[in-house]
């Protein structure tokens, strides 16, 4: 699955991860993460991720 980066802050979004704190569950895909998710870093919304290789 495809990971995403936080243009902020460098946070990476690892679906393989999810991000349990934010109740996202191990392998959501970025996509289907609620648009209200915010960086668990440093607070932005999700509009402020991009795809990485």
């Amino acid at each position: 699955m495809q990971k995403y980066q936080c243009t902020a802050c460098q946070y990476i979004y690892d679906p393989e991860q999810g991000d349990p704190d934010s109740g996202i569950e191990p392998g959501t895909a970025f996509e289907d993460i609620p648009d209200d998710w915010y960086c668990p870093q440093c607070g932005v919304d999700k509009s402020m991720f991009e795809p990485i290789d």
